[in-house]
């Protein structure tokens, strides 16, 4: 049970690190540009199918939200 808590733990806190880090942007070259694209590599594949399922916000990307409320919802549950 520890390691998976510890594992959802660690997946919404890179889903808070992408959230921060769309908001720079970010040489691809760089270091900045090989860390978001190791997390958006981790975290695309649960965030794009719940982006896909979302209505349109305007600019507004709501599925890191919707993530973060189901994992924690994950980990009450399991916890």
């Amino acid at each position: 049970m520890f390691i998976i808590c510890s594992a959802l733990e660690i997946f919404t806190f890179l889903v808070y690190a992408r959230v921060i880090l769309s908001w720079f942007p970010a040489n691809p070259n760089g270091a900045f540009g090989q860390i978001s694209r190791v997390v958006y590599q981790i975290t695309d594949p649960v965030l794009l199918p719940v982006r896909r399922a979302l209505p349109l916000v305007g600019p507004l990307d709501l599925s890191p939200i919707v993530v973060v409320i189901g994992l924690q919802i994950l980990m009450s549950v399991i916890c």
